[in-house]
């Protein structure tokens, strides 16, 4: 792919942001390319050495605040400015309570995701407290003379052992799964405000 084709699809997957934003992240990107063919690559080559552009767009679109992308896209247009904003008031018992309902159920799965980590969180603690308890009955088992009663506890220090370490890792990728889920849900967000222009 030739630089000019690569900046032309990153300008229009990023159309739907602040102008000044597109032309610095175009700029940055084309000075990028440039900078590899003057140390001797060739022009294909700096490009295809460069990420892909849905990865550039996922990363410019976690870079820019919310905020920012709001602003932009509720910005006076010209053309059909009024009929959008009368619609938008004369839709609004429609749109308005469809947006919360969805907004309430996605942070609705968010506390309950984040509430079944807490509780693996909780048993892998809980399994360390019982090994711990564990290991002092034994010792005690043992120094009463009661052997079989000393191995079993024995084996259940293990359990309790192994049973912790599995809860606590999987609590950790559970975690990862939904800080990854929760930022992509986000950058969703984002480009749902960023759009597409005409």
């Amino acid at each position: 792919m030739k630089k000019e084709a690569f900046l032309n699809e990153l300008r229009s997957r990023l159309s739907g942001l602040p102008q000044s934003d597109i032309e610095d992240r175009i700029s940055f990107f084309g000075e990028m390319i440039d900078g590899r063919m003057e140390d001797g690559m060739s022009e294909e080559d700096a490009v295809a050495g460069m990420e892909s552009v849905d990865a550039i767009v996922a990363q410019i679109m976690s870079e820019i605040p919310l905020t920012r992308l709001v602003q932009n896209r509720v910005k006076p247009k010209k053309g059909h400015g009024v009929l959008k904003i009368v619609l938008l008031i004369c839709l609004f018992p429609v749109w308005f309570p469809l947006f919360v309902a969805l907004a309430a159920v996605l942070f609705s799965l968010l506390v309950a995701a984040w509430a079944v980590i807490i509780s693996f969180y909780i048993t892998a603690g809980s399994l360390v407290i019982a090994s711990l308890a564990c290991i002092i009955a034994t010792g005690a088992y043992f120094g009463i003379g009661r052997i079989i009663a000393g191995v079993g506890g024995v084996g259940a220090i293990f359990v309790c052992i192994g049973l912790s370490i599995l809860f606590f890792l999987l609590s950790i990728a559970m975690t990862k799964g939904v800080v990854r889920l929760t930022r992509k849900m986000f950058i969703g967000l984002k480009k749902s405000f960023v759009g597409r222009e005409a």
